[in-house]
C-alpha cells in the first residue's frame, strides 16, 4: 500500500477514535462530577449519612464501556497505520 494511503488510514481511525470514545469519556466523567456535587449538597445541609465512607461510585456503563474500548481499539489502528507510513516513506 502506498504511504500516502497509510496516513488517510491513520486520520481517520484517529478521528473515529475520538468520535467513538470522547463522548462516552465525557458522560462518564460528568457524572462521576453530579454525583459528588450531590454528595457534598447533602453534606452541606447537614443530611449526609453519617457513618459510611462516601466513595460510592457507579463506575460505566456498559456502553460506555465498549465505547471506550471500540476508541481505544481504533486509537491503536491509527497509530499501527501512522507507524506504517512512516516506514514506507
Amino acid at each position: 500500500m502506498p504511504p500516502l494511503a497509510w496516513l488517510v488510514v491513520a486520520i481517520v481511525a484517529g478521528f473515529a477514535a475520538y468520535r467513538v470514545g470522547w463522548p462516552a469519556w465525557q458522560a462518564y466523567r460528568s457524572r462521576d462530577a453530579r454525583d459528588s456535587n450531590a454528595e457534598r449538597y447533602l453534606a452541606w445541609r447537614g443530611r449526609a449519612v453519617r457513618g459510611q465512607p462516601s466513595t460510592v461510585r457507579e463506575g460505566m456503563t456498559g456502553e460506555e464501556r465498549r465505547r471506550i474500548y471500540a476508541g481505544a481499539a481504533l486509537g491503536l489502528i491509527g497509530a499501527a497505520a501512522l507507524l506504517a507510513f512512516f516506514l514506507t516513506s
